[in-house]
């Protein structure tokens, strides 16, 4: 039989109000300036039928991935980068690259490529003096630890001035950007006039009942 802890810690409940939050920190310092930015570019894209491409690795790219899946449902021409039916980049697209860090090979490096193909580069990240920021036409800061600390006492570690005791590597960006790119989805809605009704018409048809 496995042997029991001496005392149940309840570290789970603890880390869930943790990053709760450190999560509700940060995102009261998002700017608005940037998130109207964002949208501006967003809706302009569709407008003119431009592909908006997004590229995250790990799991910023699952959160990429979900945001994507409710820009299709808003019917945006938009991919993910690294599927096998994703087009290239072209002049005034748009590649929406997700690091916390900004450091991150792959996407710094399809960020620039994107660059010199006249695409638009957008970045989400918590560092925008990073390579990605340095080559990003625009940047939305999602604030949030994203580099490992060198004490491995998880209630030593303070980034940004915002306390994450119980939340370890990237979880505190990863979960705001989540969050800020659903809500994003509410403010699309609003300004494209569309509903959620019309949203779950695009949505996968060919499941099982």
């Amino acid at each position: 039989m496995e042997e029991q802890p001496k005392e149940y810690k309840e570290l789970t409940k603890k880390a869930m109000a943790e990053i709760v939050k450190a999560v509700t920190a940060n995102i009261e310092r998002i700017s608005p300036e940037q998130t109207r930015k964002l949208v501006d570019m967003l809706v302009e894209a569709k407008r003119t039928g431009k592909k908006i491409l997004v590229l995250g690795a790990g799991r910023s790219g699952l959160v990429g991935r979900a945001f994507a899946m409710r820009l299709m449902h808003l019917n945006f021409n938009v991919h993910v980068v690294g599927e096998t039916i994703t087009p290239a980049v072209g002049k005034d697209d748009i590649l929406l690259a997700i690091s916390g860090s900004g450091t991150t090979t792959l996407v710094v490096t399809a960020a620039r490529i994107a660059k010199k193909v006249g695409a638009k580069v957008i970045a989400l990240t918590s560092h925008p003096k990073s390579p990605l920021g340095k080559c990003a036409d625009h940047i939305m800061v999602i604030y949030g630890r994203t580099k490992l600390a060198e004490k491995r006492d998880y209630f030593s570690r303070q980034i940004l001035g915002v306390h994450e005791p119980l939340a370890p590597l990237g979880t505190i960006f990863e979960v705001a950007a989540a969050i800020f790119l659903d809500a994003l989805i509410v403010e699309l809605m609003d300004r494209l006039g569309i509903t959620e009704k019309e949203m779950k018409s695009r949505h996968a048809t060919i499941e099982p009942p």
